[in-house]
């Protein structure tokens, strides 16, 4: 698939753009990463001929993008108070908010519940990895220091932990029908 930059940049900047907006949710903010994302596409725009999906290639750049500037942001930051408590970026969330119906709404809220009570099923200290990792944002350094293991220790068992997760919801015929048609 031959692609040339300026045509996708032209056909998906205003996705980029709202997409950014979304995420951060200030028009500032917004501009700054969508200056990211398209240097990084710039970066790596030899991938784009080998990518099926542009969209969707274009939007987990942005995502990470994203999640990289608010791990950075956590990081700098001096006072943990004043941290959100949660990371909300689920794909999800892409979609308008008044393009949700009530129905969608509420299978949203259900997968979130979901997936809550399957990590509050898991081990103690399996828990506190996934909740440091994927609510607070803790790098795996930062979650080695205050579980004072080893980084490798951190990496396993966060693979454990998604592992024992995936058994879980496997297991949960309601949670593996909201989770696969979600």
């Amino acid at each position: 698939m031959q692609v040339k930059l300026e045509n996708v940049y032209e056909e998906y900047n205003r996705y980029i753009y709202y997409l950014c907006l979304k995420l951060t949710k200030n028009q500032i903010d917004a501009e700054d990463l969508m200056q990211e994302v398209w240097m990084k596409v710039v970066r790596y725009e030899s991938y784009m001929k080998e990518v099926d999906h542009l969209k969707a290639w274009l939007t987990t750049i942005c995502m990470n993008t994203f999640r990289d500037r608010y791990r950075k942001q956590v990081r700098r930051s001096k006072y943990v108070a004043n941290q959100p408590e949660q990371l909300d970026v689920s794909i999800l969330d892409l979609i308008a908010s008044d393009v949700l119906s009530v129905e969608e709404q509420l299978e949203k809220e259900d997968v979130s519940e979901i997936i809550r009570s399957k990590v509050a099923e898991l081990d103690g200290i399996y828990q506190k990895t996934v909740l440091y990792f994927y609510v607070h944002q803790y790098s795996l350094i930062e979650i080695a220091e205050v579980m004072k293991v080893s980084i490798g220790t951190v990496k396993s068992r966060l693979f454990r932990a998604k592992q024992r997760l995936k058994e879980l919801i496997m297991n949960d015929e309601i949670a593996k029908e909201s989770l696969v048609l979600a």
